[in-house]
This record gives C-alpha cells, structure tokens and sequence, in this order.
C-alpha cells in the first residue's frame, strides 16, 4: 500500500496509514494468500445465496463478495471452526471420508450448489387418535423427481429460529427437505410432539416417490404434567 502524499505527512515519507486502511490492506492481503490455496468450486462451506450474497456454512456469515469471503476464511474464526470440525470428525471416525480433509490448502470434495426445482407436491390430513383422541396431522408430499440415493429429512423448528415472519411463540414449524427441491415448511401450533412409538412416524416410499410424516400432539393433560415425579403417562381410553 502507497503510504504516501498523506495530509501531514513530508514528501516521500510512509506516513501513518489510518485504521480503516490499515483494515483494508490486511484483508487484501488475506484474499490474495486464499485465491492461492483455495479453490472456491471446491470449497464445502461456500454457498451463493437467492439475494447475491456469498454464506459460510461453517461460520453461519454472509459476505457481499467473494473477496470478504476468502479474507473471512483465512481468519481466526473461520480457522478455529476449522479446527474444531476436524477434531469432531476424527472423534467420530470421519476425517476421511469421501476423501474430504477440512483445512486451507487441502483436496477436498467436490459440491456443487444443488440447483432447486421447486416445492413437492403435498396434502395434508387432520386425524385423531381413536383410543386416545390425541390430534394430529398426516402429512404426504410427492418427491417424482428426487435425487437417487436420497431420503427426505424432517426437522421442527421454533418461531424464534425463522427469519421469514415475525416470531411467534404459539406455533412452530415442519421442515421437510429432499435435493433437489426446496425446503418445504409448514407451521403448526406449538403444542407437544408425542413421539412415542405409533405416534410419530415418518415413511418413504421408495417405487411411488411419496414421502409420509405423521405427527400426533400430546393430550392438554400430557403437556400438564409432563415430567411430574411419580405420574404414570395416561394410557388409551377404555
């Protein structure tokens, strides 16, 4: 960085760079060390958002070019997860899978961003248990054109989790998610999953493509006492 012609500086001397330059020339440098030992078309972490924005998945931190993403990578943040994600994976037995090594400069595998085709196809049923009267919702959603080899997921969220809307603490929401279609989300009251066995249960059919999921809610008295010491859970009606 050219340091001089600065205000209050004499002719040819450095001068005093100011904080913001100061910030400016490091993340220069950083970016220029990452485009030598990062690829970013093979980089795991790196997503492209719908808005232009680039997101690291490690860090959970959206970045307005791919400069501030590579300065952002060989940070100490980014490097600490880093860190910390190769030691779980090695815990766990999983630090070579798929040929993937986490860290700056090494082969990693290659993941391409998953391009979307819209939401699946669904209905859904209000049912009641016939012994216990429990309510609860069957969901069936059409995947026809699901990736091979790939399950659908399902995930409860709480209002405070999504950025969609305005948090509200009386309802929670279904995620369902299968590549190469969207995140589908479906909001529920926030009442108690009873996920005892027969109760929840999620299936997918594999010849028809069709994904079920079907959640029943606790009773009013369930959610009451749930957890209180010396309480025996209510059985089925007689």
């Amino acid at each position: 960085m050219d340091y001089q012609n600065r205000a209050g500086s004499k002719f040819g001397g450095g001068g005093v760079a100011s904080q913001s330059a100061t910030n400016a020339d490091r993340r220069e440098r950083l970016r220029k060390l990452a485009l030598e030992t990062i690829d970013l078309d093979k980089d795991p972490y790196f997503f492209k958002n719908h808005v232009g924005s680039f997101e690291c998945r490690l860090c959970l931190t959206v970045h307005q070019n791919d400069g501030s993403y590579l300065a952002h990578t060989q940070g100490r943040k980014h490097q600490t997860n880093l860190a910390r994600r190769a030691a779980k994976d090695q815990r766990e037995g999983r630090g070579d899978r798929d040929g993937f090594q986490p860290g700056m400069g090494q082969q990693v595998q290659v993941r391409k961003n998953v391009i979307k085709i819209g939401r699946p196809g669904y209905k859904i049923t209000k049912i009641r248990d016939p012994l216990t009267r429990q309510q609860g919702l069957l969901f069936q959603l059409l995947y026809p054109e699901i990736a091979s080899g790939v399950v659908p997921r399902i995930r409860f969220m709480s209002a405070y989790e999504q950025k969609v809307e305005d948090p509200d603490n009386t309802y929670q929401y279904l995620l369902v998610a299968a590549e190469p279609y969207e995140i589908c989300g479906f909001k529920l009251q926030a009442r108690e999953v009873d996920k005892r066995e027969g109760k929840y249960w999620t299936w997918f059919d594999e010849d028809l493509k069709e994904f079920w999921i079907q959640v029943l809610f606790k009773t009013e008295r369930e959610e009451r006492y749930s957890g209180v010491p010396g309480l025996a859970p209510s059985g089925p009606r007689r």
